[in-house]
């Protein structure tokens, strides 16, 4: 658990997992979905936090392909969540980059990327640009295109400009995911200029479609999407189509 200052009066906390006899090749900070908050504390000499979500449960995953993952909660003056404009600002860029130069330091020589689901993807992206020449790559799970209401949901990321990234980009999307602010389809309107991973199957969802435990957050796909964005992020073949 690491937790730097930020911004004036402002700290922000993140997780970085241990690689065990793994050697790292590259470090991805998680941007987990909803409010993006993982109640990162120490308690008693451990460390706690929320892991139900895709990317902070797949840490085993990351570690597995020798990717150290780098799990990061909300600053302290963002407590009840990161709110879209926090996402998109430029104080949310000084707390990151002030994490991608811990990482750099404790990591030497190992390129660090952006990984976002769901609602984390409103951070990476406009960070994948903020951040240009800092990170070596941005990969997008489960994208956040749209924001409710449901019945009339407003372009979120379907309006990005994405010609305004200039570092590599992956999307991965399940095929059947059926939160309505997440479709496929979106995702592969974009295939003709980025890399996408399309993933299919897994287990039977155990959430609402939203939710990380469904295919939005590739339930019972968890090891093969991992295994596709680490692929990627190394320069190694990896599949494009995961049933």
């Amino acid at each position: 658990m690491v937790t730097l200052n930020t911004r004036p009066g402002v700290t922000q906390s993140f997780f970085i997992a241990s690689m065990g006899k793994e050697k790292a090749q590259a470090a991805a900070l998680l941007f987990i979905g909803g409010a993006g908050g993982i109640k990162l504390v120490r308690e008693g000499g451990q460390i706690k936090f929320a892991q139900g979500n895709f990317l902070p449960r797949s840490r085993r995953e990351f570690i597995r392909n020798g990717i150290v993952p780098v799990v990061l909660d909300v600053p302290t003056d963002q407590k009840d969540g990161m709110s879209e404009a926090f996402r998109t600002g430029a104080a949310h860029a000084v707390d990151v980059l002030a994490v991608v130069a811990e990482v750099k330091k404790r990591y030497p020589g190992v390129p660090v990327f952006l990984v976002g689901t769901s609602k984390g993807t409103l951070s990476v992206a406009p960070l994948a640009v903020a951040l240009e020449g800092e990170v070596a790559g941005a990969a997008l799970t489960s994208t956040l295109f749209f924001e409710g209401p449901r019945h009339r949901p407003r372009p979120v990321l379907a309006s990005f400009n994405w010609s305004k990234i200039k570092i590599p980009v992956l999307f991965v999307h399940h095929a059947a995911d059926d939160c309505f602010a997440t479709p496929h389809h979106e995702a592969a309107r974009l295939a003709s200029r980025f890399p996408l991973v399309t993933v299919k199957g897994g287990k039977p969802a155990e959430s609402g479609p939203c939710d990380p435990l469904s295919a939005h957050g590739f339930y019972g796909k968890e090891a093969e999407t991992v295994d596709a964005i680490a692929g990627w992020m190394l320069g190694k073949p990896y599949q494009k189509d995961i049933r």
